[in-house]
């Protein structure tokens, strides 16, 4: 399904009763809706109306000018529920859609219920960082997308998953090699750019969990155990065997952690 929203055309899928407690995914980056196939089943089965959308640029949303922001990715975010006619949703966020998400509850907490943030943080990029999200524009810009996907996934996976799961690998490196040029060079600006939302963890009131791959070298554990630290109540599972897309490194133990959280943090459920 598709909405006109913010200037473009943003691409969303829906599953489960429309009357259910709604739970919206946001993927991290540069992927799409795709990455969450294995929670949407499983989120719709337990009872739950799961939403998921591709972030503007990605998947199949509409590229637009190329010139995003973190804030611009809150504006979409906000809009959709807005077009659902969803007032108040739980939200699970990944890597990227963890910045989104964390910067979503600094602008308006109350549209939310419960919050899951997976292999994320809150810290913005170190100046060592920026630099070399800097040297990866230039090489998407020369190299294009597919040679920029061959590289990318090997940091994603876990090694075990790289050996025994190729499938899976190759789904998300086909996904990040159909996303245009323009648009992985201008998520990288985006998330070099963006804020610390640290200081606003101690703000958030509902119930939160987090989960992160204990092979995660992108946002490791520490990150993760920081926020849980600051975040009042929060729940941290460490996912073993998995790396940076630990829902796709170990969904059996992603999807139990998700599942019990959910059943206990939303209402009616």
């Amino acid at each position: 399904m598709r909405a006109l929203l913010n200037g473009i055309n943003l691409h969303y899928a829906l599953s489960g009763e429309s009357t259910a407690p709604p739970v919206l995914f946001v993927h991290g980056f540069p992927f799409s809706l795709e990455m969450w196939r294995g929670q949407i089943d499983a989120v719709a089965a337990a009872g739950f109306r799961a939403v998921a959308y591709d972030v503007r640029g990605h998947g199949m949303s509409d590229v637009g000018d190329g010139q995003y922001t973190i804030e611009s990715h809150v504006d979409d975010l906000f809009a959709l529920l807005d077009h659902l006619k969803i007032p108040k949703a739980a939200i699970v966020g990944l890597s990227m859609g963890g910045y989104i998400t964390l910067r979503a509850f600094e602008r308006e907490p109350v549209r939310f219920v419960a919050a899951v943030l997976c292999d994320t943080r809150s810290e913005p990029d170190t100046d060592e960082g920026r630099v070399k999200r800097a040297a990866s524009v230039r090489a998407v810009k020369k190299n294009g997308s597919t040679a920029f996907a061959d590289d990318y996934v090997k940091m994603m996976f876990a090694q075990e998953t790289i050996s025994t799961n190729p499938s899976a690998v190759e789904s998300i490196r086909q996904v990040i090699a159909r996303t245009p040029p323009l648009s992985i060079a201008g998520t990288l600006i985006a998330l070099a750019a963006r804020t610390d939302t640290t200081a606003s963890l101690g703000r958030i009131s509902v119930p939160t969990l987090v989960l992160v791959g204990e092979r995660d070298t992108v946002t490791p554990p520490p990150s993760s155990e920081s926020m849980k630290s600051k975040i009042p109540g929060a729940e941290l599972h460490i996912i073993p065997g998995a790396a940076h897309l630990s829902n796709l490194d170990n969904p059996a133990y992603f999807n139990e952690k998700l599942l019990t959280f959910l059943k206990r943090a939303l209402p009616g459920k």
